[in-house]
């Protein structure tokens, strides 16, 4: 697998808002949130896609979607919050290591066709606390 920004982040050469981590599965804000609070999850292990990932290394995976999905609503003060996952170019996918996306969704956020927005300075510290103060 080629190199990534993601197999960067994970090996310490990029720096990154994590939010958490274990044995397998690593999870970030995205520098490029929908909304506030956006959070990447990946596998250590670098697979493209959906289509390549071993069926174990996508249950580690969506088992720490399952379990930040929640933490994410509640610290963001959310109405919901969608997962997604894109694979491919043409469904948008822009970093070819697998990964899913949790998203706050807040009602009337018009958010759709997909926008990322950005954080003053600072915020990103600030979101990022805020979620891992949930998880203590």
């Amino acid at each position: 697998m080629e190199e990534t920004i993601f197999t960067k982040i994970i090996a310490g050469e990029l720096p990154s808002e994590k939010i958490y981590e274990d044995e397998e599965t690593y999870a970030f804000l995205s520098i490029g949130p929908i909304n506030p609070g956006n959070t990447l999850v990946i596998h250590r292990a670098p697979h493209p896609d959906i289509f390549s990932i071993p069926e174990k290394n996508l249950v580690a995976v969506i088992k720490t979607v399952h379990k930040l999905a929640p933490i994410v609503r509640d610290a963001m003060e959310a109405d919901g919050v969608n997962i997604l996952m894109n694979n491919g170019a043409a469904a948008g996918q822009s970093v070819f290591h697998a990964h899913f996306h949790i998203v706050p969704r807040f009602e009337g956020d018009g958010i759709g066709p997909w926008k990322e927005g950005s954080y003053e300075e600072g915020e990103l510290a600030k979101v990022g606390e805020k979620i891992r103060a949930k998880l203590k």
